[in-house]
């Protein structure tokens, strides 16, 4: 029989927010050594962002596990900016990548923009939703693949636990577009899941250039959940074509504050 420990994963949750996320990872495995079980390492990929990794536990997004994107605002119903977003996290990884989807408007020049080439991409299409589920889930129980990603509407607790162990048993990374068909049904977006990270990018206004022109884009990232961490933000530079972000640094001009403000 298992023995029992005063000091329980629930107490562990409530430790004081100065407590960093390697802090809460270190006391969890601290829990697997007193109870004599053993927790499998994962793999995990860093975004090569400072402020962003260093509040992620193992510095980056768990591999055997699935993460959860959303779009801020108008982007909760186009999906653009969360699906670039996404792109740019499959871009560096390897091998295929399965893209489970309803709505056939992925942009393939836009996905290269990122750094994620079409020619890696296996499209996987259905009307119907629960099929995508389906396809997403078999996909992440067969592995091997560089990344697997579904574009979904709704995400039921007892479904999002089948989609995490799937993606445990095969180490695969698993990344949850959610694309809701109106505003008013985003709000689902704050429910329970078994997802390891929850995600909210925003579009912002673009780089300010010296000469007219349209700079490089730019996301506000929200980690709204996280396990084992706290919740922050930070306005990035969208991935490149390699699909690496950075962390916008320099003084906000007028134009960027009136948005901020109005934001």
């Amino acid at each position: 029989m298992r023995r029992r420990y005063p000091l329980s994963i629930h107490r562990i949750r409530n430790v004081p927010s100065r407590a960093n996320a390697q802090t809460i990872a270190e006391l969890r495995e601290a829990i697997d050594r007193i109870d004599g079980s053993t927790r499998r390492v994962r793999k995990t990929l860093a975004f090569g962002v400072p402020e962003i990794d260093r509040r992620l536990p193992n510095g980056g997004l768990s591999f055997g596990a699935i993460h959860e994107i959303g779009g801020g605002g108008q982007g909760a119903v186009a999906g653009a900016v969360s699906a670039l977003f996404a792109a740019g996290i499959a871009a560096r990884t390897q091998g295929p990548v399965f893209w489970c989807l309803s709505r056939t408007d992925l942009y393939a020049p836009g996905l290269a923009q990122v750094g994620l080439n079409p020619n890696r991409i296996i499209f996987v299409e259905s009307n119907d939703e629960t099929a995508i589920g389906e396809s997403f889930e078999e996909c992440l129980r067969y592995g091997g693949m560089g990344a697997v990603v579904a574009e979904l509407v709704r995400l039921p607790a007892d479904l999002s636990r089948r989609f995490h162990l799937a993606a445990e048993k095969t180490g695969t990374l698993g990344l949850i577009v959610r694309r809701w068909r109106r505003q008013a049904e985003a709000t689902d977006f704050g429910h329970p899941t078994a997802a390891s990270t929850r995600w909210r990018v925003s579009g912002m206004p673009s780089e300010p250039l010296p000469v007219e022109g349209v700079g490089r884009p730019r996301w506000l990232l929200e980690l709204i959940r996280q396990r084992a961490g706290e919740n922050f933000d930070i306005e990035v530079n969208a991935c490149d074509a390699e699909g690496h972000m950075s962390a916008v640094r320099q003084e906000r001009t007028d134009d960027e504050q009136h948005w901020q403000r109005r934001g």
